[in-house]
């Protein structure tokens, strides 16, 4: 193993938090392949461990059982080793237990896309419980504006994603997670 590669593997899990349409499975796949890392999902973590859907578990059992299976599975992260690149639900860092345990995992980046890039991204998409109903534009301004302030809190670095391509992102976080 070269020494870049030792490095990466040492500097913890890096986390990708931020508002759901943002990138963050996209970018985590990419930057697995990237850093030669694996890639964590917590929200198909979730679905595996409960053997239904997300869409399921909200209408079923409701947000608030939903936000423990997500604290659940960052304690299991947690004592299951580093080195990972993990991609979370948009959700996961309200709590502000979630994002102490997201800081003990790793170095944290939120990829913040504003309202109308989320909204074009996820117009036509029918699995997203929270944006299910009349004037999800609406909902998505809503839901972000609520959301900021504990983004911020959990993230240590900001990566702003609107305009650009994946190789910009991709090429933002593994600078900065190689500087730390």
């Amino acid at each position: 193993m070269d020494s870049v590669e030792g490095d990466r593997q040492d500097m913890g899990d890096i986390i990708l938090i931020g508002f759901m349409g943002c990138g963050k499975t996209t970018v985590g796949l990419k930057l697995s392949y990237r850093l030669r890392r694996p890639v964590t999902d917590t929200d198909k973590e979730i679905e595996r461990a409960e053997k239904r859907t997300i869409s399921e578990i909200f209408a079923t059992d409701g947000e608030a059982y939903f936000r423990e299976r997500e604290t659940d599975c960052l304690r299991r992260l947690l004592a299951g080793g580093s080195g990972r690149i993990l991609s979370v639900g948009g959700g996961l860092p309200l709590r502000e237990e979630n994002r102490a345990l997201l800081h003990e995992l790793g170095q944290v980046f939120y990829l913040r896309a504003g309202a109308q890039t989320i909204y074009e991204r996820l117009k036509h998409d029918t699995t997203r419980p929270l944006l299910q109903g009349d004037d999800p534009q609406g909902k998505i301004e809503r839901l972000l504006g609520e959301r900021e302030a504990c983004y911020m809190a959990a993230a240590d670095e900001v990566i702003d994603v609107d305009g650009k391509d994946f190789e910009t992102i991709l090429g933002e976080i593994e600078e900065r997670a190689l500087k730390r």
